[in-house]
């Protein structure tokens, strides 16, 4: 049995854990956090993202746990309408928490994989017959296998290719989100508001009416700060924002105190080749792109690929991994080139542009079009139907 070192326990690295272990390998995830993550905001699947998550069986599970979509407006400062796209524009056909579905994967991936929590890796050394592997706790192991599944920011891409500043191209924007005491009368319905190369919103919470979230946006050149500085991120939204009218004082008060923000930058990752002899990158690792990117249907769909090309080769990484990415790369770059018109699309640098998209938006033709694009983009990839077997235990411990 084959043994693979994940890291990353929050999309894409749960994913391949249960297709690995199904397929008769022995999967360990490490993960810095202390358990599994529980925040985030919503996440959607479409096309071939749905048939994945049918084969892995968690497809009813997930429309149980659905949010419905929510319908966005765009408004002036006096709240008045200015365009509304419906739910599915957003939402795709299956939109979920992003904290939900991490809690399905791992509750589906435990029976075959074992989770280290808390522990990250520091160091890794190929050798002819595996991967050494040198963790933040001080302990060393030897996997046969080893997987960056830890986002665009990724430890084992830093490790085995170099700085991120090679892989990852700032798009001009940052995005930010936290929750707010929530607005009565809002509902499931997004409400969003534009100053040139601004945007701010507020969404209502589909399961407490007195719980909302704020979503911010703007343009800006690439920032300098210390992503565990959360001080430092609150003022950077705080000065980005200032001024800005409609009810962004109101998301901007909540700020100082709230406990789950998300404050990144809109970015895009490209790595040439995904995999370094036995090391392979995965999901946002290999193929990120931040917001509008597809990158939770990307990584779920790759970790079933890659899995199955594993499984397909016996465990040869030198044809697997190859093949995998062959295989997943053009599909990949059609999700990237969604996520790169995120930014200009939510905060238009200039207040003509916001015009013009609301005024084409509110014509069926454009709106429809627009859907088609991104239902074409979940759809360009041919799915291998791989002979993945269940495991009928889990794995003894590495």
């Amino acid at each position: 049995m084959r043994t693979v070192l994940i890291s990353g326990a929050g999309i894409a690295g749960p994913a391949l854990a249960y297709w690995l272990g199904r397929a008769g390998f022995r999967p360990t995830v490490v993960e810095i956090a202390a358990g599994p993550r529980t925040g985030g905001g919503a996440v959607d699947f479409r096309g071939a993202h749905l048939t994945v998550l049918e084969r892995m069986g968690v497809l009813d599970e997930l429309r149980r746990a659905q949010t419905g979509g929510s319908p966005m407006r765009f408004v002036d400062a006096a709240g008045r309408r200015l365009m509304e796209l419906p739910a599915d524009f957003a939402g795709g056909e299956v939109e979920v928490l992003r904290g939900d579905l991490g809690r399905i994967l791992y509750e589906h991936s435990t029976p075959y994989a074992e989770y280290r929590f808390g522990d990250t890796v520091t160091a890794l050394t190929q050798t002819a017959d595996g991967v050494e592997v040198d963790f933040a706790r001080g302990d060393r192991a030897t996997y046969d296998l080893v997987v960056g599944a830890d986002g665009v920011r990724s430890t084992v891409r830093l490790l085995a290719y170099g700085p991120h500043g090679r892989h990852l191209s700032h798009q001009g924007y940052y995005v930010a989100t936290w929750e707010v005491p929530g607005f009565p009368g809002l509902g499931r319905t997004s409400l969003l508001y534009n100053e040139p190369g601004r945007m701010a919103s507020i969404g209502g919470d589909h399961r407490d009416a007195a719980r909302a979230s704020a979503f911010v946006a703007f343009a800006s050149p690439e920032l300098d700060y210390d992503r565990r500085d959360t001080g430092r991120q609150r003022e950077l939204i705080a000065t980005a924002l200032g001024g800005m009218g409609w009810h962004t004082p109101r998301l901007l008060a909540a700020l100082p105190t709230a406990t789950d923000l998300y404050f990144d930058a809109i970015c895009r990752i490209d790595v040439t080749p995904w995999s370094r002899g036995r090391i392979a990158l995965l999901g946002d690792a290999a193929c990120g792109a931040t917001i509008g990117g597809m990158g939770a249907g990307t990584a779920i769909v790759g970790a079933y690929v890659l899995a199955g090309e594993l499984a397909a080769a016996g465990g040869d990484h030198t044809v697997a991994f190859g093949r995998y990415e062959r295989l997943l790369r053009g599909y990949a770059r059609g999700g990237q080139q969604g996520g790169q018109n995120t930014g200009r699309f939510l905060a238009p640098r200039r207040a003509w542009a916001a015009r013009l998209r609301n005024s084409l938006l509110n014509r069926p033709y454009f709106l429809n079009l627009m859907l088609r694009t991104a239902d074409d983009r979940t759809t360009a990839l041919r799915l291998p139907d791989y002979p993945l077997p269940r495991a009928d235990r889990r794995p003894d411990p590495v």
